[in-house]
């Protein structure tokens, strides 16, 4: 199997909506996007799949390692392989990749944020870097189009906290800022035992607006010129908000279930925005 083979199986086995952003793009744009997919799965993997915590330091420790040698021309594992020749060419630099890798280390580190300040800075390594590298692959002449990238990831981690409540209680982590649960009246117990109430529902809505915002604060920074390059992202942003729509119709029941779009209408969203340009 080959390293574009691997990360090709990689997306398509993760089932995520990004898969569906990728699939109208250019094939080199479409090789470094899934090879960079793959990465987060990767380092993102290290964390979630470890039952020792420090094993988990380890195999991070390890990928740091790995982003270097793949920026000195010798990567070792598939990935890096795939990742490495897209390096210069989409202008992709080690400290955006490091700080993925340090963002899933907060996860060791801190399993409760205080406040939003706190969360976003989480939500800046995770997510908005990981914008700002895939903006830069689509293609993006403005500087404007990478703070749009970036406000779009901050969009994208908010819709995936909304969705995965429950489920991350359930793991030990608490993403919604400790402050914002006693202005609503929530407690973690209330998470953990799947506890819905009027109070939860409001402190969601707070949550649902909070990204609804970061939506319209991204579209509003993206310049006209880089718009239909950055199509794979405007498509993701299509899904995720059809998705935090239903949450919201839902009655935000996300404590006891996972709610998901189903890959027919993945695919519907994808073709529509990408027509529509």
């Amino acid at each position: 199997m080959s390293p574009d083979e691997y990360c090709q199986q990689k997306a398509v086995q993760s089932g995520s909506s990004f898969y569906y952003s990728f699939l109208f793009l250019p094939v080199e744009r479409r090789r470094a996007i899934t090879a960079l997919y793959a990465f987060c799965r990767e380092v993102d993997d290290t964390v979630d799949e470890a039952t020792d915590p420090g094993v988990a330091r380890i195999k991070l420790a390890w990928w740091r390692q790995e982003i270097g040698a793949m920026f000195a021309g010798n990567p070792s594992h598939p990935v890096t392989k795939a990742l490495q020749p897209h390096l210069t060419i989409y202008s992709l630099d080690s400290k955006h990749l490091l700080a993925i890798v340090d963002g899933m280390e907060m996860d060791l580190d801190q399993t409760r944020y205080l406040d939003f300040p706190g969360l976003r800075r989480y939500c800046w390594h995770v997510a908005s870097v990981v914008g700002i590298l895939s903006a830069s692959i689509f293609g993006a002449t403005r500087p404007e189009t990478l703070q749009y990238a970036e406000k779009l990831g901050l969009a994208f981690q908010l819709t995936n906290i909304i969705r995965d409540v429950g489920e991350d209680a359930r793991k030990g982590r608490i993403y919604l800022p400790v402050n914002e649960l006693q202005q609503f009246g929530v407690t973690a117990a209330d998470l953990l035992n799947a506890r819905h109430s009027e109070k939860f529902e409001q402190l969601m809505r707070f949550q649902y607006d909070r990204a609804q915002t970061a939506y319209d604060e991204a579209f509003a920074m993206l310049p006209t010129e880089d718009r239909r390059a950055q199509r794979p992202g405007l498509i993701m942003a299509a899904i995720y908000r059809a998705l935090l729509k239903e949450i919201e119709q839902d009655g935000f029941h996300v404590l006891e279930r996972k709610i998901s779009l189903t890959p027919i209408r993945k695919l519907w969203l994808a073709w529509k925005t990408y027509v529509r340009g």
